[in-house]
């Protein structure tokens, strides 16, 4: 099923060492817990098994980021993390995110990608099963604040 389009004005690429302010606020602001410190920001932005993707408006401004782990040797690429800045929601930047890590994973040459999610987090559910992708297992306790996620997962075709 195609993506969501994106606002003409929001694109995806590679983030850089100087977005690292904005990635942490973007962090602060989306998540209550299980957050991505500076550090681990830092080590993935530089990191060759890592990809951080940021969303940005033009005139530059993070609207959304994702963060994607290919473990050597794995068929599967593992999308850790998809945040979009609370006041751009609903404009498609989480679909955007997700068709580019999408994107990166295949060139990377990875037949899966997965992901977990929160259980209650319902618009998060409804982007990734708009997007094909399938429910596996539910994650028990998976979360700091002991809610329970499910596993995701979408095979990626050539």
């Amino acid at each position: 099923m195609p993506q969501p389009p994106a606002s003409p004005a929001v694109r995806v690429r590679r983030a850089q060492p100087s977005d690292l302010d904005e990635l942490v606020a973007l962090e602060q602001a989306s998540f209550d817990g299980d957050r991505l410190s500076r550090a681990q920001y830092r080590r993935h932005l530089d990191s060759d098994s890592a990809l951080v993707l940021a969303a940005v408006a033009v005139p530059h401004r993070l609207l959304g980021a994702a963060v994607l782990f290919f473990r050597k040797g794995s068929a599967a690429a593992r999308l850790y993390s998809l945040a979009s800045d609370p006041a751009a929601r609903g404009r498609g930047v989480g679909g955007a995110l997700l068709a580019a890590a999408e994107t990166a994973a295949r060139r990377h040459r990875r037949r899966l990608l997965r992901l977990e999610v929160r259980a209650d987090n319902t618009a998060a559910i409804r982007l990734y099963e708009r997007a094909g992708y399938r429910r596996g297992r539910r994650l028990a306790a998976y979360y700091e604040d002991g809610a329970d996620g499910w596993r995701y997962e979408k095979a990626l075709g050539a």
